[in-house]
């Protein structure tokens, strides 16, 4: 979708006079760390799902400044001269390092670090964030709805309630990889092969004379892929028994065995049981039933516990908005500076607020797996020249409670992290979304169920290796 588009300034207008600031103060060039991170996981969930790169990375191959651009900051009145000339070759030069999309995520873990020089990096803050918090959001919510579904599938059917064009588009990208089994959204498909789906509104039934009639038609147009709306007037009084006689004396004839009735209003836990019972009564127990009308998490869960009989479940505004919890929160933190000798210069943001209070300098994230059952452990992050050695013994222990420690032996050490760009040039061939979901259910298969908990979920542990959790707090008492 941003393939060929300039999102250039798509930036907070801070971010071009600091990079003016640097510019005029010969501070451009000095390279620096920046980590995207986030402080907590939406709905109280125990892991999010990343999301978002393949995006930020078509951004990155497409960062220039047009003259439109340069003559609007110019007319600003603000910018040096030079400054506005550097901008007319301007392109990104440095280094991005990333997880891969669909990696379950943490608190307090860098999921991407970008190593360039100080207006570079600058620069593409805001877009970073913009793009990576919103299908990170989305996937992880979409992973919550999937899993509330228990094996029945869901499909995306939010575009109408989307907060802007890319808010549908993306947001079926992001629903997918987190375990959507498809969309309404149209252009979804053509862009990224999300399988879309849908077949009629209640408009097409009131468009008929009568009920029956529009059912019987659809069934003669589309043999193949019918899902009758039955709750346009009366779903159990006339819906059911219109839908029943228009698929036995169209579709039945012909041999179809694929055909659904969707309810989208009322006691969907009572309904769908009468819907279940009249149907089979009626010969057709394959007909499946789908459920619609504002549900989430935690609707969908409250009808399976009281026995709904649904096949599978079409979710909207709550999934495309995240109406739960719509901001994701990840942030854009200056971690290191590079002396021109190329030695790394650690940086850390204190606040009053512990769980605003950085982790320093270029780190590397890697995820412990127990080499019997294969299964995650912990998180840990480390300074980036550190040496890890599998055969070791690892200490693992809370970085803020670090009376909380246990050792581990006989597991498995995977860097989070891969090149994306190293100067300035793209190292890495985005998968396809069906990749990335398969990779994301693959890994969400290795976490324990304790961690996907819906309800007061067992936290994950992302720990600090003894030398960055040493460097920190010399840091914070003033000592480095």
């Amino acid at each position: 979708m941003l393939q060929n588009e300039n999102y250039t300034l798509l930036c907070d207008f801070y971010e071009l006079t600091m990079s003016n600031g640097y510019f005029k103060l010969g501070r451009g060039k000095e390279i620096t760390y920046f980590d995207v991170f986030f402080r907590t996981v939406p709905d109280g969930a125990g892991y999010a799902i990343f999301a978002g790169l393949e995006q930020f990375i078509d951004y990155i191959k497409n960062l220039h400044f047009t003259e439109e651009d340069i003559a609007m900051l110019r007319a600003k009145g603000q910018f040096d001269e030079e400054f506005l000339e550097f901008l007319r070759t301007f392109r990104f030069t440095g280094d991005i390092y990333a997880m891969k999309e669909g990696t379950p995520i943490f608190p307090g873990e860098p999921i991407v670090t970008v190593r360039a020089p100080a207006i570079e990096a600058q620069l593409i803050e805001t877009f970073a964030l913009l793009t990576l918090n919103h299908q990170s959001l989305i996937a992880t919510k979409a992973s919550r709805i999937v899993r509330a579904a228990d094996g029945r599938a869901v499909a995306e059917f939010g575009s109408r309630r989307a907060q802007g064009t890319a808010g549908a588009i993306l947001g079926a990208r992001a629903s997918y990889i987190g375990g959507c089994a498809g969309t309404a959204c149209t252009l979804a498909e053509r862009d990224y092969g999300i399988p879309a789906t849908g077949t009629m509104a209640h408009s097409w039934v009131q468009m008929f004379d009568d009920e029956y009639t529009a059912f019987r038609t659809y069934c003669e147009l589309y043999p193949d892929n019918v899902t009758l709306l039955i709750d346009t007037y009366d779903a159990i009084g006339s819906g059911v028994p219109n839908a029943i006689r228009a698929i036995k004396e169209v579709l039945l004839p012909r041999g179809c065995k694929k055909y659904a009735v969707r309810l989208d209003s009322g006691d969907l836990a009572y309904l769908t049981k009468k819907i279940r019972k009249m149907l089979d009564e009626a010969g057709l127990p394959d007909c499946r039933i789908t459920a619609t009308n504002s549900l989430d998490e935690n609707i969908i869960k409250t009808l399976l516990s009281q026995g709904a009989k649904i096949d599978a479940f079409g979710v909207g505004e709550r999934l495309i908005c995240s109406a739960s919890n719509p901001v994701f929160g990840g942030v854009y933190k200056l971690v290191a500076v590079e002396n021109a000798d190329g030695t790394i210069r650690p940086k850390i943001k204190i606040s009053e607020n512990v769980e605003k209070i950085t982790n320093p300098g270029y780190k590397k994230p890697y995820r412990v797996f127990d080499k019997e059952t294969g299964m995650m452990i912990a998180d840990y992050i480390a300074l980036a020249d550190e040496v890890l050695d599998e055969n070791e013994p690892l200490l693992l222990f809370d970085p803020v409670n670090t009376w909380k420690h246990k050792t581990v032996e006989n597991y498995r050490l995977e860097c989070l992290h891969i090149p994306v760009f190293l100067g300035g040039e793209c190292v890495y061939e985005s998968p396809n979304v069906h990749e990335i979901r398969d990779y994301c259910r693959e890994q969400l298969s290795l976490l324990w169920d304790e961690v996907k908990r819906f309800d007061n979920p067992h936290r994950y542990y992302v720990d600090l290796s003894d030398n960055l959790w040493t460097l920190k707090q010399e840091m914070l008492r003033g000592r480095r």
